[in-house]
């Protein structure tokens, strides 16, 4: 689970990177991937 949330938060910054660049194509990849992981994480149970 803490992989799966640090993989998270590097998606998530590389977005804000290619928000702030204006790179759109490579935002919204980043945001599909953060959007991998979010499901990711809700799929593993909590122990």
């Amino acid at each position: 689970m803490k992989e799966l949330i640090k993989q998270y938060e590097n998606a998530k910054n590389k977005a804000f990177n290619f928000m702030n660049n204006g790179q759109l194509h490579d935002y919204f990849d980043a945001l599909i991937e953060m959007n991998h992981y979010k499901k990711l994480m809700i799929q593993v149970p909590v122990n």
